[in-house]
Order: C-alpha cells, then sequence, then structure tokens
C-alpha cells in the first residue's frame, strides 16, 4: 500500500470524524481536508480549485434563487389548501391526497423551502380537523425526498454528481487530446458527459411510489401519536398583539454556541423566546443557559411584524405558527414565476434532445443554461431582492461541494478509490460467484454511500462515493452510470435519523418528534428504496 493511499485515508477518517462531531461546518471540515491534500501534495492547485467553477455547483448556486422567486410567488400555499380536505377526514385519505403532490412539487423544487412551507401548514390544518399532525410531518419530509431524487434538479446531490461526470468527463477528454488518441477514459468509452433531466425517472420513479405506498398505507402505525409541546400548553400567556412562532436555527445564525443570556435575541430580533426544542423535546430547566446549536428550534413571542421583518432571513427558518401571511408578490409576478420555472424545466429537457443539439452547436441549452436565463429574469423582475441576493445561498453548502471535487480528484490520483474499488469486487467471489456480482457490488456501494449519509451529509457522502463508482466501472471494464446512479439514490436516501437532512430536522422541530421516531419509519424506508435501487437498476442501465 502507498504513502498516497494511506495518507488519504488518514485524512478521510479524520474528515468523518469531524464531521460526525460537528468539530466545524462542514463546508470547512471539508476545505480543510483539501488543504491537507494540497500540503502533501496528493493534489494541485488547480485540482483544488475546479470545483469552484465547475458547471454543477454553480447550477446549484443559481436554483437557490430560482427557488426563492417561486417560494415568494405563493403558489406553492394555495396548492396546499387546496390539497388538504375539510370532510371525511382521515390519515390514510389526507395522504393519497397530499404525499404524491408533494413528492411531484419536490421533483422540480428544492425540498427545503417546500417542508419550511408545508410543515406548519399542515401542522394547524391537523389540529383543527382533531388529527394528530405527527402523523403526517416525518412522511411530508420523506415525500420530498423521495420525489427530490427522481429528476436531475429534485436535489443538491443529483447536481454535484452531474457535475463530477461532466469534469471527469472534461479531465479524460484533455487526457484523451494530449496522449495523441491513445488513452481513452471510461466515460468517453460510454460516451457519458453528465446527466440528463429525467436520467433518474426511469428507476426513482419505482422508488417513489414503493416509498409512497409505504408512506400512506403503513408509516401511520410506526408515527408516534401527539406530543404536547410548549407552544401547545402556553397560549394563555399570549397579549391580543403577540403571536407566537417556531423558528429553526440555521448554520448563519450569529449565537450558535452561545447561551441567551450572553446572546440578547430580543435586542436583535425583536421576540421572547419562551423555550427551546432540541431533538424533539423542550429543553428543562434553566433554557437561557443553554448552549445553542443549529437543530435547536426556538419557541417566541413577537409582535405581528416579525414575519414581515425576518420572514426571508437565513439566520433562521421562519415558521409562523399560523401559517398565514400574505406573499409580497403580485398576481402577475406570481404565475410569471410558475411559468418560469416550467419553461427552464422544459427548455433543459428539450435542448439535450439530439435535434436540438444539431441545431444549436454554438449553444449548450442544458439547464446551467436555462438556471441562468431564468434567474436574470426574476432578479430583473424583483422576484426575489436584487439587492440581498446573496443571502439565499447556502454557502456552506457550495463550499461543501466544491470541496468535494478536490477530495474525489484526490482519491483517485491517490489510488485509494482503486483500492477499495477492488475489495468491493473481491466480495463477488467471497459469496460464492459472479452470477450475481452486479447486485452484490450495487449493493455495497448502496450501502457504503448510504451509512456515510446517514452521519455525515448527503453532499459530502457523494463525494466520497463518486470515485469508488468509477474506479469499480473501470475495473470491470462497463458503463459506469448503474454505479453513479447507485450513489445518487443512496446519497439522498437519508431517513433513519434527523441530522442527515435538513428537511429532517425541519419536522422534527415543528412535529417534536424524537430520534427514535426517525429510526422507527426511516429504516424500512431505507430498506425499499436499498432493495428497489438494486433491483431495478441493472434493468434499466446496461452495463455494456
Amino acid at each position: 500500500m502507498s504513502f498516497g493511499v494511506i495518507y488519504v485515508a488518514v485524512i478521510l477518517l479524520l474528515m468523518l470524524f469531524a464531521l460526525m462531531r460537528e468539530m466545524l461546518r462542514p463546508g470547512l471540515v471539508l476545505f480543510t481536508a483539501v488543504v491537507l491534500l494540497l500540503c502533501a501534495g496528493i493534489i494541485n492547485p488547480e485540482e483544488a480549485l475546479k470545483g469552484f467553477s465547475n458547471k454543477g455547483m454553480i447550477t446549484v448556486a443559481l436554483l437557490y434563487l430560482v427557488s426563492e422567486g417561486v417560494r415568494k410567488s405563493g403558489i406553492l400555499e394555495q396548492i396546499v389548501f387546496r390539497m388538504l380536505p375539510t370532510k371525511n377526514v382521515s390519515i390514510t385519505k389526507t395522504g393519497l391526497r397530499f404525499y404524491p403532490i408533494v413528492s411531484f412539487i419536490s421533483a422540480f423544487f428544492n425540498n427545503t423551502p417546500v417542508v419550511v412551507i408545508f410543515a406548519p401548514m399542515i401542522k394547524n390544518w391537523a389540529k383543527k380537523m382533531k388529527l394528530p399532525p405527527t402523523k403526517f410531518l416525518i412522511p411530508l419530509s420523506y415525500a420530498t425526498v423521495i420525489g427530490g431524487i427522481c429528476t436531475l434538479i429534485g436535489t443538491t446531490t443529483n447536481l454535484v454528481l452531474h457535475g463530477m461526470l461532466i469534469q471527469e468527463h472534461k479531465d479524460e477528454m484533455t487526457a484523451f487530446e494530449e496522449s495523441a488518441g491513445q488513452v481513452k477514459g471510461i466515460l468517453l468509452q460510454n460516451n457519458i458527459d453528465g446527466m440528463h433531466m429525467f436520467e433518474l425517472t426511469k428507476v426513482g420513479i419505482f422508488i417513489a411510489l414503493a416509498g409512497l405506498i409505504y408512506l400512506i398505507f403503513f408509516s401511520k402505525y410506526l408515527l408516534p401519536d401527539n406530543r404536547q409541546s410548549e407552544e401547545d400548553t402556553e397560549d394563555d400567556k399570549l397579549t391580543p398583539e403577540m403571536n407566537r412562532y417556531e423558528i429553526l436555527l440555521s448554520n448563519r445564525f450569529p449565537g450558535l454556541g452561545k447561551t441567551l443570556h450572553t446572546f440578547d435575541f430580543y435586542r436583535h430580533y425583536g421576540a421572547h423566546v419562551r423555550a427551546i426544542r432540541r431533538g424533539g423535546t423542550i429543553v428543562s430547566g434553566d433554557y437561557m443557559n443553554t448552549p445553542l446549536t443549529h437543530e435547536d428550534t426556538l419557541i417566541v413571542d413577537a409582535e405581528e411584524d416579525f414575519m414581515k421583518t425576518w420572514g426571508d432571513s437565513r439566520v433562521f427558518w421562519m415558521i409562523n405558527r399560523m401559517g398565514e401571511y400574505e406573499p409580497p408578490l403580485g398576481h402577475k409576478k406570481r404565475w410569471l414565476a410558475v411559468v418560469l420555472l416550467v419553461l427552464m424545466i422544459i427548455g433543459a429537457t428539450v435542448g439535450e434532445l439530439p435535434i436540438v443539439t444539431d441545431h444549436f452547436k454554438f449553444l449548450k441549452l442544458d439547464m446551467f443554461f436555462f438556471a441562468c436565463v431564468t434567474t436574470i429574469i426574476m432578479a430583473w423582475t424583483k422576484m426575489f431582492n436584487p439587492r440581498k441576493y446573496t443571502k439565499f445561498f447556502s454557502w456552506d453548502v457550495l463550499i461543501t461541494i466544491a470541496c468535494a471535487f478536490a477530495i474525489s480528484a484526490a482519491m483517485t490520483k491517490s489510488g485509494f478509490a482503486d483500492f477499495v474499488a477492488g475489495y468491493i469486487i473481491s466480495l463477488t467471489d467471497a459469496v460464492g460467484g459472479s452470477s450475481y456480482g452486479v447486485y452484490i457490488i450495487l449493493a455495497a456501494l448502496f450501502l457504503i454511500t448510504n451509512i456515510f449519509t446517514e452521519l455525515i451529509t448527503n453532499n459530502a457522502a457523494a463525494a466520497l462515493a463518486f470515485p469508488l463508482a468509477l474506479a469499480v466501472s473501470e475495473k470491470l471494464g462497463v458503463n459506469p452510470m448503474p454505479f453513479v446512479v447507485c450513489v445518487c439514490f443512496a446519497a439522498s436516501s437519508s431517513f433513519s435519523t434527523p441530522i442527515g437532512y435538513q428537511t429532517n430536522l425541519i419536522v422534527q422541530g415543528v412535529g417534536g418528534y424524537k430520534f427514535k421516531d426517525f429510526a422507527r419509519v426511516g429504516i424500512p424506508m431505507n430498506i425499499i428504496v436499498f432493495l428497489v435501487s438494486v433491483l431495478l437498476i441493472p434493468i434499466f442501465y446496461h452495463l455494456v
């Protein structure tokens, strides 16, 4: 085993440990790993920085702005009001009407705003219908996840892997040209340059259907009944001019690590903190001396203008307990936002058809192109605040994605990816031959990626698993797309813990769930996605 393999393995282990212990934000942890790899000469400065100019990473950034424009249109709220029944209400009937639509929306829209908008609305609706909100909120999060895996833009993970494919294709093309045609990489051999809009739909639609059946008909038996929470028991403390809100602290919140005694929340935001909910339960005792974390939900009392002032803030995710406030966009702009989103999706889909690419060789009409055009139109029509557009980016996610490219390059250059790939391939012999070899390899790759996702973050997990997928396909001399698709599904399938996905943290705060609730409902969901993925990927994505 070479020095490079050992060094990269040590760096990856330290990186995983730091991510699990949350010593720093994921972006800084990955950037630290990149610097250490740079210092050892495993990667060069160009490789360390290439992720910051990658098309996939920039597309993710642009889609944050597109999502903000659509969110402010208020169309999503109108959809919810029409979806939720008012007569003959039951948990199963509501799921049949609600979850499929949520999954469909999430296939084309960022998951987090969908859950931020829908979670308080369905909670208040459930209370009015005298149904337990806890029967709906975790399924809401899961429905957005399984919807998001069906399309290229449904989740940042898919776009990250799409960008990695583009970068790897570019690197292989460069090597091919420099060697005067003597070297040809695995992506060039299989004519793969990224993924199309509905590349993942072939298997993703079956995952979504199986997941929805489970959520609609079976999850209610595993979900807890109502848990009484602080805001339910203390409404009598509110004066007529005050409202109660729930806010989930984000990574940008300036008071992280501080207590409410040292960080004056009222002076900063004009609201009184009544309680802190952590891990689904209200913090007991002297919560004012409890250090705040980005997983905390604060229950605050504030005047009506609190939502107008801080509703677009990214220091915390605002959840209006009453679920009511009028979006600022006018009627025409609301529908223009929807039209732009639809045109962006159709354009990116049609733009990659052979008949279009043959006629527009001077332009690459892909998702990046249409996301750029849509963002500019939304900015000039003021669908989002163009003077404060930078606050709509999740910078830590973008830095994590950019650094992931450098770490992936280090795993490939050092030989670490080949070493692990060889071990994965050897599993086929260990279990009795190669008749089911592809299923065994896909299962191993899925489990490795999924464990990383549950322990760290989905984008970091995808970054670690991508070079393994390519290395496996290169050693076998087969089409890499089945293995890359497997990584896509595994990296997005975070159901067993609340920490693996932002939407899980949001519903944990709103619903008062405990960690064990996610394990009880999420493990069967993980198994469903695992089985459907491993069984169907070889059918729809051929190895040769």
